[in-house]
């Protein structure tokens, strides 16, 4: 069964917390599908070439027919000419939307969650808290649990904790309604308040 750390007020562990079992069951496709989605759905799509219909130039044949020895040429803005246009270039109108359904999303966290559990990177804690709002208090706290990054996750947020943690390049704050696969799987480790972490394993 995955397992989470619990921290007390100090950030250390003091016993561990149970996921619920069907999470360990969940198939590891759906957060592979999920993941795919995410990534497909925040493209930029701005990647765009020009067909014929839209280079400038080219109304002119550039010489006849027949005659001069050379390949016919019926306009100097085809694919093959330089300053032409582009065949089977990117184009700005597509659209990369795949769809997951809600239970897929579900699941897909599920089984994220387990996974971060698996390798000991879920940390609950009964408040996370920055009353000062400075950075620095923020920074104390992944610090002393030596990660690399982590994904914050309150019940509800707060503007101090909030100022105090978006200034830190490696952590990303949100609450509870916010969380999904992506953001579990992308960092490192994963701390979230135990009522956080209540009310996401009771939605299931």
């Amino acid at each position: 069964m995955s397992k989470v750390c619990v921290l007390n007020e100090k950030f250390e562990k003091t016993g561990d917390l149970d996921l619920p079992a069907n999470y360990a069951e969940v198939n590891p496709h759906n957060l592979y599908l999920y993941v795919k989605s995410y990534l497909a759905g925040i493209r930029a799509n701005t990647a765009h070439t020009k067909t014929r219909a839209f280079v400038s130039g080219g109304g002119k044949k550039p010489w006849r027919q027949k005659g001069r020895g050379g390949a016919r040429a019926g306009s100097t803005r085809t694919n093959v000419w330089v300053g032409g246009a582009v065949s089977f270039g990117p184009l700005n109108n597509r659209n990369y939307f795949q769809k997951v359904n809600k239970k897929q999303k579900r699941l897909a966290l599920e089984c994220a969650l387990a996974q971060k559990a698996n390798e000991g990177k879920i940390f609950a804690v009964d408040s996370i808290s920055i009353d000062s709002g400075k950075t620095k208090d923020a920074a104390k706290i992944i610090n002393s649990l030596n990660l690399r990054d982590a994904l914050i996750v309150k019940d509800l947020l707060d503007d101090n904790t909030l100022l105090a943690f978006r200034n830190l390049s490696n952590c990303y704050l949100v609450d509870a309604s916010e969380i999904n696969a992506y953001l579990v799987s992308v960092f490192s480790a994963v701390i979230i308040e135990k009522a956080a972490l209540e009310s996401i394993t009771k939605e299931g």
